[in-house]
C-alpha cells in the first residue's frame, strides 16, 4: 500500500509569480523525460520484478521518491501562477513592462483547465503518454534506460536552471539536480552489481544462445553506411569488444549489400493496392512482376 506524507521532500516556493516559467517547467513534469515518466517507469519495473530482494526494493524506493518530485513540481507550477495577470487588460495596467511579457508567455490551459495548477503535459501541451515508460523484465536493459532517463532529465533541469533568476525556483532546481546526479550513479552502480552477481551481462539478453543462433559473420563488424571520413577513428571501430567475448571490432567502409533487390507479388485484391492483380502477372522465369499494358 502507499502512505503519503503531505510535507514536501524539498521546498517548492518561488519568490514571485512567473507563469511563463511555469509553462517551461511543465517539461520536467509531463514531458518524455519528466518526473512522472521516471516515477511510473521505476515503479512498474519494481512491480514486474520477479526477484524479491535488493533490486526490487531499490526500484520501488527510487520510484516512490520520484512521486515526491512530481508533487514538488506541481506545487511550484501552481505557485508560479499565483498573482499572475489573467487578461491582457490586467497586464496592460501594470507599471512593470515585464508583466505583459510574462502574460504573453503563459500557458492558458494552466488557468482555463487547471485553475492555475499543473497537469500531465509537456511544455508544448502534448499529453503525457504511458508509451514513454519501459518495463521489459530484463533488469540490465531497464537499468541502462533508467540511467539514460536520469541523464536526459538532469540535462533538462540544468537548462531550466539557466532560464530563471528566481532564488526560490533555483533552490528547488538545485535539489533536483542533486537527486538526478545521485540516481544516475545508482543505476550505473546497479548495472555493475548485476554483472558481479552473475545475473546479466552484455549483450542483452546474455542468456540467448549467441554463439549458435546469431550470425557471427556480422557480430563484430562496424559497417560505415555514411560518408563521414572519421567514422572509423573511435574505440567503437577497433580493439576488443566490451562484451567479454574476446572478439575485436572490425571496420568496413562502403559495405556491400548481402541481399537481393526485393520484388513483391501482386497484393490481395481485397486490399485494392496498385497495381491491381488483374493488371499484373508473374514471370516464372525471372521471378519478377510484369505489368500488362
Amino acid at each position: 500500500m502507499f502512505y503519503h506524507v503531505q510535507t514536501l521532500q524539498f521546498e517548492a516556493k518561488p519568490d514571485g509569480p512567473d507563469p511563463a516559467f511555469a509553462k517551461r517547467l511543465q517539461e520536467i513534469l509531463g514531458g518524455k523525460w519528466g518526473e512522472l515518466t521516471v516515477a511510473l517507469q521505476y515503479l512498474q519495473q519494481g512491480w514486474n520484478c520477479r526477484m524479491p530482494g535488493k533490486y526490487k526494493d531499490m526500484l520501488l524506493g527510487i520510484g516512490t521518491e520520484e512521486l515526491a518530485h512530481v508533487e514538488m513540481i506541481c506545487t511550484m507550477i501552481a505557485r508560479l501562477n499565483e498573482g499572475a495577470p489573467m487578461s491582457v487588460q490586467e497586464a496592460a495596467v501594470s507599471d512593470n513592462p515585464m508583466t505583459a511579457a510574462i502574460y504573453g508567455g503563459s500557458n492558458p490551459q494552466h488557468l482555463i483547465n487547471n485553475g492555475g495548477g499543473g497537469y500531465y503535459q509537456d511544455s508544448s501541451g502534448v499529453p503525457w503518454l504511458g508509451a514513454y515508460t519501459t518495463s521489459s523484465g530484463n533488469l540490465m536493459a531497464d537499468f541502462h534506460l533508467n540511467a539514460t532517463a536520469e541523464m536526459q532529465g538532469r540535462l533538462q533541469v540544468s537548462r531550466l536552471y539557466n532560464m530563471t533568476d528566481d532564488p526560490g525556483v533555483k533552490a528547488m532546481l538545485r535539489f533536483n539536480l542533486a537527486r538526478d546526479h545521485m540516481h544516475q550513479q545508482q543505476w550505473l552502480a546497479a548495472i555493475e552489481e548485476l554483472k558481479a552477481d552473475g545475473l546479466e551481462g552484455l549483450p542483452v539478453p546474455e542468456a540467448f544462445p549467441n554463439e549458435s543462433e546469431q550470425n557471427l559473420d556480422f557480430v563484430s563488424q562496424y559497417m560505415n553506411c555514411s560518408d563521414g571520413a572519421e567514422a572509423g577513428a573511435g574505440r567503437w571501430a577497433s580493439g576488443e569488444m566490451p562484451d567479454g567475448s574476446g572478439r575485436n571490432f572490425s571496420y568496413t567502409d562502403n559495405p556491400e549489400p548481402h541481399g537481393d533487390r526485393p520484388v513483391l507479388p501482386p497484393g490481395d485484391p481485397r486490399l485494392y493496392g496498385t497495381p491491381p492483380p488483374s493488371a499484373a502477372s508473374m514471370n516464372p522465369a525471372t521471378g519478377t512482376t510484369d505489368t500488362q499494358e
